[in-house]
């Protein structure tokens, strides 16, 4: 969304959104995942690492753009097409998830399909995608045919090309998290007005609350959201999703689940009120204050909650929403006075580069990750390991400690996207959904 209040674009919600995503995408690429510094990493359950901002924080960010994007509309009067806009937009972000999880749809881990087949493949589906995504109509078409004739006729030639095994899928995930809150938050944000909508957003953490600590759970001895098994949110992503859709690292619950999306849209809510109160007639400085102290509020009463209700990223509890919530004010309300009003502007232009392009950051470089753990090259004991293992163990492992090196590699992966979203950003070409 167009992070703009009249004519004036909000540079600095387009640098919290850079940070972000450029942070989220630096802790999903370690070098290996068996050495990263702690801050680096989510909390096993219970706690919070810096790590653990970065999500809510992006949501939030959706929030503040929401009144931002959809204030024009509203004032136009609400018809279909805003409705149908909000929609379309919504499910195209969840696709998205839904295809960087299946990606490359097939399954080409048979060391018999050769490897010119294998990159054919994903840079194909990675072309086609980017074509749809740049607003192609076209050519979307005809490179999705030649693909076809292509992995035809490498099924007519004897390699054994199958699609992916589906029964073992993950559904929920980041975007459709996303897709999800924004689709529920957008629709409530044109029915109701400001106090309506913290009402609404109070209700939930507690409604939340709640259900997570009175609601026994079948086949435990109690419910606690001290048991990763036995707690509500997990009990009902295994009852709906079941155990080979939701993630597998954790078997028993999804961190993206169904349940714990309620507080979620709790978080989009939050973002939704900033961009409200950043769009009202109040001076640029007033605007600022009320984000500190609103934020300064949040964060203590999120710490009051804590002993009772602990900060959990995986649970997305009503303490986690209120503390990361406060969080988000107070670094949005610090970009602001520092960048929109007092002009501060030089350094912020690698992080206005990966916000204006963020969806395009996110998934591409959540494709290549997954395009370079497929790709196999001989290691030095003429084993064959993936690309991204033998990158970092050449390269990257001899320079440093584990744990350095790791994060010497995460450092540079976010700079290769960097230089690839700059080529985006200086041909003036923003993708956007």
């Amino acid at each position: 969304m167009a992070a703009e209040l009249g004519q004036t674009r909000l540079i600095s919600l387009d640098v919290f959104r850079g940070m972000t995503i450029a942070g989220m995408v630096m802790v999903n690429n370690p070098g290996t995942w068996s050495a990263i510094y702690p801050p680096l990493q989510h909390a096993e359950w219970h706690g919070i690492t810096p790590t653990d901002y970065i999500f809510p924080f992006f949501l939030f960010i959706v929030g503040v753009a929401i009144p931002i994007a959809l204030g024009k509309r509203i004032e136009e009067g609400i018809t279909n097409k805003v409705y149908f806009k909000i929609l379309s937009r919504a499910a195209l972000i969840f696709f998205l998830g839904l295809f960087m999880a299946a990606f490359p749809l097939f399954d080409l881990s048979k060391p018999e399909i050769p490897l010119f087949a294998k990159l054919v493949t994903m840079f194909g589906l990675l072309t086609i995608l980017y074509l749809w995504l740049t607003g192609k109509t076209r050519e979307p078409l005809i490179g999705l045919a030649l693909l076809a004739a292509f992995l035809a006729a490498l099924y007519l030639a004897g390699y054994p090309l199958v699609f992916r095994n589906f029964q073992i899928f993950r559904i929920p995930g980041v975007l459709q998290r996303i897709a999800v809150c924004y689709l529920i938050t957008s629709v409530i944000f044109l029915h109701v007005n400001w106090k309506q909508l913290a009402i609404i957003g109070i209700v939930l953490l507690l409604f939340y609350w709640l259900l997570m600590s009175i609601v026994p759970i079948p086949g435990c001895d109690f419910s606690t959201i001290n048991d990763k098994a036995c707690n509500l949110a997990a009990f009902v992503d295994r009852a709906i999703l079941g155990t080979n859709h939701i993630w597998q690292s954790a078997k028993v619950y999804d961190p993206e689940g169904i349940l714990s999306t309620l507080p979620a849209i709790a978080t989009t809510i939050s973002g939704v009120l900033t961009g409200l109160w950043l769009k009202s007639k109040r001076t640029e400085l007033e605007k600022v204050a009320g984000m500190f102290f609103v934020g300064l509020i949040l964060i203590v009463l999120a710490w009051c909650w804590n002993p009772f209700f602990p900060f959990n990223k995986a649970l997305w509890t009503s303490s986690y929403v209120l503390y990361t919530s406060g969080l988000a004010l107070c670094f949005l309300g610090f970009c602001y006075f520092l960048i929109d009003i007092k002009g501060y502007r030089a350094w912020t232009t690698p992080f206005v580069i990966f916000g204006v392009n963020a969806l395009a950051l996110f998934v591409g470089s959540g494709l290549m990750a997954r395009m370079m753990s497929i790709v196999k090259v001989a290691g030095a004991d003429g084993k064959e390991i993936g690309l991204q293992t033998w990158i970092y163990q050449t390269i990257f492992a001899p320079l440093a400690d584990a744990r350095t090196s790791s994060l010497m590699y995460a450092v540079c992966f976010i700079l290769f996207w960097l230089f690839l979203m700059w080529l985006l950003y200086r041909k003036r070409i923003y993708i956007k959904v």
